[in-house]
């Protein structure tokens, strides 16, 4: 049922129930980019006090909807309606005065300015045409303070973590008085506590009246904020409904257009002989930090295995991976052995070389290079081998990228495509095709189905298993506790730098990965020495 009591399924078989004039009506969307139709007759609408989950696969549709709602795309067909007057807005400052604010997941924070500066970026308070720095720094705290957000907004934003500016940018939008709040993967780099803090502030935002368009991939959000849920897919909205009314198979089957046997494909191990092992091994992300970020760890991963690293935001997991992949240089310490050979994690380049793979966290700031096409990212981490003598082989390269696309099933139009024109799923397996096409014998995955679909997920699954089968060894880190639990062998829990759990699959809950993560007493299965 929705908030006013009365049914909301609306689908390929429903019919909308009576309600009260919604904050934002938006009928029969239709947008193309050059001859490609993207929408097509789009009706959504958004109500006072609810959470509107708005679903679909990568590519549905989803982002071009909400750039038209706030303001970034202006040349469209259909009506907008604003709490029941028609209006069209030309730019992201007219959609604001009306109301609208838009959080996108690309941040549109500027790094070398306060967070104050930003939070009044475009409308700064002023006198007499000189800023009022002081007013702005007071007006911010305020905010800050108001939603329980420690961060100074003295600091510049580049000295934030992700995490910090994801808060960072919630705040500016909801500093501006919004009724309609869109926030688009807003929990992506946030840990568990700060998720907790943003869906509490969420409820207080519809106590106010305000309505939310929520964009997720995570299940748990769905069920645990939505009020109801709009479908996209191929750019038309197959349903709305109320989103106890829509069970999470029911949901996927519209979103995917077919059923799905299970979210997790099974996965069954074929351990071989040990390939990675690591003894007492620390990183040191700067050579004056007093503590390593990855303090004296200790682990090994077998031929087709997947060892998941659990811990929360701070646990050291990323910068253990990038330590393996060389990113630090030569500020590591311990052993690491691959294959039963001393590891020489001095730089990328060397990592590469011996057979270690690193799919980042971020595919769009380190893991590709968004300005060029899907070809020449795909080949980018094997160029030398692609270009003996130092001569770039086009043909070459376009035959291997194309083997690829067809092992990574990637939608695309053409090879020749700018990856930034592709969807988050799409990019995701670019960037995994671009280490595949090195052969590695070690991957590290860091957050690999973060920001994509249910669909693209299935894929990425399925090629873990596959890889796994073919004896590829595998590290993941995964915030999504469910994935972590459902693909990982055996889970390394690390807080703080430090391993603070080992588990067998049959044993880990998501009880007992949490306690470990925050550093609480655990009760870890036994391993042997062997496993480590």
């Amino acid at each position: 049922m929705n908030p006013e009591g009365s049914p909301s399924l609306t689908g390929p078989e429903g019919l909308e129930g009576t309600c009260p004039p919604p904050l934002v009506r938006m009928i029969g969307i239709s947008k193309r980019f050059g001859p490609v139709p993207v929408l097509r007759s789009v009706d959504v609408e958004v109500r006072r006090g609810e959470v509107l989950i708005l679903a679909g696969e990568n590519g549905a549709g989803k982002s071009t909807l909400i750039k038209i709602l706030g303001g970034v795309h202006t040349e469209y067909e259909g009506d907008l309606e604003v709490a029941g007057r028609r209006v069209r807005p030309r730019s992201p400052l007219e959609a604001n005065a009306l109301g609208i604010a838009v959080i996108y997941q690309e941040l549109s924070l500027v790094p070398s300015l306060s967070v104050a500066d930003n939070i009044f970026l475009g409308r700064p308070l002023t006198r007499r045409g000189f800023v009022r720095d002081g007013e702005q720094r007071r007006e911010a705290e305020r905010w800050f303070r108001q939603l329980g957000i420690p961060i100074p907004v003295t600091a510049p934003v580049d000295t934030l973590s992700i995490a910090q500016q994801q808060l960072t940018e919630i705040v500016k939008a909801l500093s501006r008085e919004a009724q309609v709040i869109v926030m688009d993967e807003p929990t992506s780099a946030l840990n568990a506590p700060e998720v907790d803090r943003l869906f509490g502030l969420i409820a207080e935002l519809k106590g106010r009246g305000c309505g939310i368009v929520y964009i997720t991939h995570k299940m748990e959000e769905i069920e645990r904020i939505g009020d109801r849920i709009t479908v996209l897919r191929d750019g038309e909205r197959v349903g709305t409904a109320a989103a106890a009314e829509l069970p999470p198979a029911r949901l996927i089957e519209w979103m995917v257009g077919r059923q799905m046997d299970a979210q997790f494909p099974r996965h069954t191990p074929q351990m071989g002989e040990e390939r990675l092992r690591l003894e007492s091994f620390s990183v040191r992300e700067s050579p004056s930090d007093p503590q390593p970020a990855v303090d004296g760890v200790s682990l090994s991963v077998r031929a087709g295995e997947i060892v998941g690293v659990g811990g929360l935001q701070g646990s050291g997991a990323s910068q253990l991976f990038l330590g393996l992949f060389g990113a630090y240089g030569r500020r590591v310490g311990g052993k690491a052995w691959l294959d039963g050979r001393p590891l020489e994690v001095v730089s990328p380049r060397a990592a590469i070389r011996q057979g270690v793979a690193l799919l980042t966290s971020d595919r769009k700031a380190t893991g590709l290079v968004l300005p060029l096409s899907i070809t020449a990212n795909a080949t980018l981490a094997d160029l030398p081998r692609l270009s003996p003598g130092g001569w770039r082989r086009p043909a070459r390269e376009v035959a291997v990228a194309e083997a690829l696309g067809r092992r990574l099933s990637l939608r695309a139009a053409s090879l020749g495509l700018e990856v930034n024109a592709l969807s988050g799923g799409n990019q995701q397996k670019v960037a995994l095709a671009k280490w595949l096409q090195t052969e590695p014998r070690l991957l590290l995955l860091d957050e690999p189905t973060r920001g994509i679909d249910v669909g693209a997920k299935r894929d990425v699954y399925a090629l873990m298993n596959a890889l796994t089968a073919q004896g590829l060894a595998i590290l993941l880190i995964t915030s999504e506790l469910p994935e972590l639990l459902a693909l990982s062998d055996r889970i390394v829990v690390l807080h703080r730098g430090r391993v603070t759990a080992r588990m067998d699959r049959g044993a880990a809950t998501p009880e007992k990965v949490l306690a470990a993560a925050m550093g609480a007493t655990a009760e870890p299965t036994v391993v042997s020495q062997e496993t480590l």
